[in-house]
């Protein structure tokens, strides 16, 4: 039996590349939110980052994160993706 592709994503924190399905998407929303998207099939521009704080925080650090949305991140929102990635 044939197995298809599997679609692999680059974390915007680390920088390894992973099945899609081992991370998690943050969007920007059409209304200019940004929140994560757990299921990776909401509407929005899509960044890719690894299940760990560190890598959150790495890509926040490094404006990693900023660059792949195109958009500026505030810190009240940071913080707020942080604890959402706890849970």
């Amino acid at each position: 039996m044939a197995k298809g592709k599997i679609p692999v994503r680059k974390c915007t924190g680390c920088g390894e590349m992973k099945p899609k399905k081992e991370m998690v998407r943050v969007i920007l929303t059409p209304d200019e939110k940004i929140e994560l998207d757990l299921t990776g099939k909401k509407n929005g521009r899509g960044a890719y980052i690894c299940r760990s704080r560190e890598c959150l925080e790495k890509a926040l650090r490094t404006h990693g994160l900023e660059r792949s949305l195109k958009a500026a991140i505030p810190e009240e929102i940071a913080q707020d993706l942080i604890k959402e990635l706890e849970i």
